[in-house]
């Protein structure tokens, strides 16, 4: 009976030694919360960012076209100038005497002729009864073709020395605004010299000349011809351009002509566009980037860009959850940014719920809950990036 009774305390202990150590056993794994993003496809319109530099519309270097000193200059440096306008005078006092001499010769020529022409005409008269030999005649007449000769050459003449003195009033060729001045007054200019006595440059409208890759242009064409882009025509190719210090230019331009030749040291084609220029905002040579439209893609797939990082092979990746809540590690594609997202051309589909929020926290394999993530429209395309940028260590 007494073993019976130490028997029942001794499991009655152990029951409540077990009891007690209930409470320390390892909980359920908790199943880490991500937030998500749906992948989408829509229209966007791809645009690229190209750099270049501006050009005068009309550049006109002024040059003499006669020898001579410089008696006035006419202009302020830095103004603007309409065509026809008087830039320089140049001395026109020998011109001026070359010009009345030569209407002096015109006029001596022209004083011979009325008299060696009756001559001609009374021996032809007087020939015909035989009252003068054929060598008289033959001679008049040649005297007078000579005189009506010399006639045309001194008309000629008269008109040289008239050319030679317009000559002398420099006068812009081209409205623009013109540059600085290379001569002052007195100095001697001679014509059709190598430095120009000034430049006018129109600036309105205004060149801007980019560079595009020809590889890019290769590529861009495939695109088009397979259909993933269409493009308008050319009226219809407006191009938008950034300032040197990224400040949006407030007029839209055209682009006029992509050039038929490679640079062969650059491998480069130039692209030329002309922009509105009323305030005289652009200046030849300044540095600007031009964002050019290469078509639309009806069905393009977008990815927000935090849900796209790099590996250390550098290759873009992201992280989807599968329908089963596993999270899977996919190696994309992706051609350009376009406001927050990315235009993906591989590795993911429309309706794919990309990882955006706590993916340090998962890898590849693990179960997670997904919770949908509101971002910020990214509908207003900003600049383009291209693929490379991705960041590596997002």
């Amino acid at each position: 009976m007494k073993r019976l009774v130490l028997v029942s305390v001794l499991i009655g202990i152990t029951a409540a030694a077990c009891g007690k150590g209930a409470p320390g056993a390892a909980p359920p794994p908790r199943v880490p919360e991500v937030g998500v993003a749906a992948v989408r496809s829509g229209r966007v319109t791809l645009t690229t960012e190209l750099p270049g530099r501006t050009a005068a519309y009309l550049v006109a270097d002024v040059r003499p076209q006669v020898n001579g000193i410089i008696q006035r200059r006419a202009f302020a440096e830095g103004a603007d100038v309409r065509a026809g306008a008087l830039l320089y005078q140049i001395d026109p006092a020998p011109y001026q005497a070359a010009y009345d001499q030569a209407v002096a010769s015109l006029a001596v020529a022209e004083s011979n002729v009325p008299a060696l022409r009756s001559r001609t005409e009374r021996l032809k008269e007087v020939l015909a009864i035989h009252a003068v030999g054929q060598q008289d005649y033959d001679d008049a007449v040649s005297a007078l073709a000579k005189a009506e000769a010399g006639v045309l050459a001194a008309k000629a003449a008269v008109e040289m020395a008239r050319v030679n003195l317009g000559y002398t009033p420099v006068k812009s060729p081209i409205s623009g605004r013109i540059g600085r001045s290379s001569v002052t007054v007195g100095a001697l200019v001679t014509a059709y010299q190598p430095t120009p006595l000034a430049v006018v440059q129109q600036l309105d409208p205004i060149y801007v000349d980019v560079t595009q890759a020809s590889a890019d242009i290769l590529r861009l064409t495939r695109t088009v011809q397979s259909g993933q882009l269409t493009q308008g025509g050319a009226q219809e190719r407006k191009v938008k351009l950034l300032l040197e210090d990224g400040t949006p230019y407030p007029e839209e331009g055209t682009l006029q002509f992509r050039d038929v030749s490679v640079d062969p040291t650059t491998g480069s084609v130039i692209l030329r566009m002309v922009f509105p220029n009323p305030r005289r905002t652009l200046l030849p040579g300044m540095y600007v980037r031009a964002i050019v439209e290469e078509g639309v893609n009806e069905q393009a797939i977008l990815a927000p860009q935090q849900g796209v990082t790099r590996n250390p092979k550098g290759e873009a990746i992201a992280l989807v959850v599968n329908a089963s809540g596993k999270v899977e590690q996919r190696i994309v594609e992706v051609d350009r940014a376009v406001g927050a997202e990315w235009v993906v051309t591989g590795g993911l589909a429309p309706g794919d719920r990309v990882v955006v929020e706590g993916g340090d926290q998962v890898r590849a394999g693990a179960e997670v809950r997904a919770v949908e993530v509101a971002l910020a429209p990214g509908a207003a395309p900003a600049s383009v990036v291209p693929a490379s940028a991705v960041p590596a260590g997002k």
